[in-house]
């Protein structure tokens, strides 16, 4: 495997080291208290099964479908966009309907990405979007996550610097992990840089309508212009509970549609027709559903704010996103995020995802999901809160799993 080129440029996947002693520990009969993935545990909304059913029923259903999406989804996904952000797609080019988010991400950086092409990526940011650019034989610069100053000096240093010139910055607001959210006014002055230096602006909008205390998240695509350099993606998985249904999509700029669908002509067929039919009937269902997920991670934020703080262990409340970011408790930074992390599940058989595993700049942090009910939420701050008990005692003789195992 070593010698394939494209495996030698992927380093290890950082939470797996984290999944394998979940699993061990539960095999072991451990109740392992799970706010590690980003894996959404509510039901899905009952219209959509219902519709689902309806379809498989229909005779020729399970027939391939459309690469880019049938007809019908894509018109949806245009109308949510126009209700939700007042932004006009036309479904029939500046739509494509993708095997979730993700897959939307990689096979955008198969279409655009030459070899050696510099990408900007936001460091700690979500893996697919560095690693997408870098399986495509990219090249990948770090700006900042927050959306400050620092990010435009880091935009501004990258095309001063970068041989060849970037050809892409990623955004991702509500960002995953740091869940830290931007303003329509930055927005507006990522496309002013991009459009000056002739780059595009490729912008993560999955978690737009899990959101709290701050007004709905925007879209770049509502700032004038931006529809001349822009693509966003988004995704079903969280505003719908629909994870393992496997349906985003990716809207805006024509050219960069085209080259997208044109990719996914060659390697997909599509989401399984009956999916299509019910992520429709979702985007055309109403604010019912999606107000009533809101409000159960609001309630889950709440309750792991306030727990997890009594325990000793601040957590800053997210603001949107369906992730805490939190920082590593300070006797415990020398072990890294990694080492904390295994820590914490062997000790207080609570998992959450090692900042590492998202940059570097995030090994001073762990992600906590919003994946489990209330009343787990506070059962993992009550083992912590022993664990933090006792780590005054304890820690002297704590050697990091990792050198152990």
């Amino acid at each position: 495997m070593d010698d394939f080129h494209k495996i030698r440029r992927l380093p290890p996947y950082v939470f797996e080291q984290v999944n394998r002693l979940k699993a061990a520990a539960r095999a072991e009969g451990a109740d392992i208290i799970d706010l590690g993935m980003g894996n959404p545990d509510l039901p899905t909304p009952q219209l959509v099964i219902d519709k689902l059913v309806e379809t498989v029923n229909k005779p020729r259903t399970n027939r391939y479908s459309a690469s880019r999406g049938i007809g019908g989804l894509r018109r949806a996904q245009a109308a949510y966009y126009d209700r939700r952000f007042g932004v006009r797609l036309d479904p029939e080019t500046q739509v494509v309907a993708t095997l979730g988010s993700k897959e939307g991400f990689a096979n955008m950086a198969q279409a655009i990405t030459a070899p050696g092409d510099v990408v900007l990526t936001p460091n700690p940011s979500y893996p697919i979007h560095a690693f997408g650019f870098l399986m495509a034989g990219g090249a990948i610069r770090s700006v900042p996550a927050e959306p400050g100053p620092e990010f435009f000096h880091a935009l501004e240093r990258a095309v001063i610097h970068s041989i060849p010139k970037p050809i892409a910055v990623v955004l991702c607001y509500p960002s995953n992990p740091t869940a830290c959210t931007a303003t329509l006014d930055f927005y507006k002055d990522v496309v002013a840089f991009a459009k000056k230096h002739e780059i595009f602006v490729l912008s993560d909008l999955a978690y737009a309508e899990i959101y709290f205390d701050s007004p709905p998240p925007p879209s770049v695509l509502q700032v004038p212009g931006a529809m001349d350099v822009t693509v966003e993606f988004t995704s079903m998985s969280k505003t719908f509970s629909m994870p393992g249904w496997r349906m985003g999509f990716a809207v805006g700029n024509e050219r960069l549609i085209a080259a997208l669908a044109r990719v996914k002509s060659y390697l997909d067929y599509g989401a399984f027709t009956p999916i299509q039919v019910a992520a429709a009937a979702a985007l055309n269902g109403g604010e019912e559903p999606i107000v009533e997920i809101r409000e159960i991670y609001r309630k889950r934020r709440d309750a792991l704010v306030d727990s997890f703080g009594r325990a000793g262990w601040e957590v800053p409340p997210p603001q949107a996103s369906m992730f805490a970011w939190a920082k590593v408790p300070e006797p415990f930074r020398d072990l890294g995020s990694l080492g904390f992390a295994k820590l914490l599940l062997e000790k207080a058989e609570v998992a959450v995802a090692p900042g590492v595993g998202f940059g570097e700049h995030g090994d001073e942090y762990v992600r906590i999901a919003l994946v489990e009910n209330e009343q787990r939420i506070r059962q993992a701050a009550r083992n912590v809160r022993r664990f933090l008990e006792t780590a005054e005692q304890t820690l002297h003789n704590v050697v990091p799993i990792g050198a152990r195992r």
